[in-house]
């Protein structure tokens, strides 16, 4: 496999005149599966999320279709998901695709980024229901003593 894409290349995207000459290339010719997936990808880079959406849409469209392209699909559908905080799909992607390719170094570090943001997002989840707990006890406690 060629060269995969970082995680902070994704960030990065294409001007509106791109983009638009991608989905011209693809509409013109949508048979042609790498005119789709450079549509896909450029629409995965969008800071838009229904861009981002439809990219992930498109590659899967792919990933189910053309079995000779699954393995480059997983990694991309991974970072789109990843990009749409979609968390939990972005991991079963680069899961599956480090079950065929374990020593996919871009695979592994997409891999521990994923993790590193759940367990990001599991603390913080963790502190707001603390702070509700707290809060709603707080105001329990208000009420219990206001009657009696």
């Amino acid at each position: 496999m060629s060269k995969l894409p970082t995680l902070l290349e994704a960030e990065v995207p294409l001007s509106t005149a791109e983009l638009n000459l991608l989905r011209k290339q693809y509409e013109q010719d949508a048979t042609s599966v790498q005119k789709k997936f450079n549509f896909a990808w450029g629409l995965i880079k969008s800071r838009k999320h229904g861009q981002q959406l439809e990219g992930t849409h498109l590659l899967g469209e792919i990933y189910n279709t053309e079995p000779s392209r699954r393995i480059e699909c997983l990694y991309y559908l991974s970072i789109g998901y990843y990009k749409q905080g979609n968390y939990t799909e972005a991991r079963r992607f680069v899961r599956t695709l480090l079950d065929s390719q374990p020593g996919n170094r871009q695979a592994q570090e997409l891999s521990e980024t994923i993790d590193s943001q759940i367990a990001k997002e599991g603390i913080i989840g963790i502190g707001i229901v603390g702070t509700a707990i707290a809060v709603g006890g707080a105001i329990l406690a208000s009420l219990l003593r206001k009657s009696r």
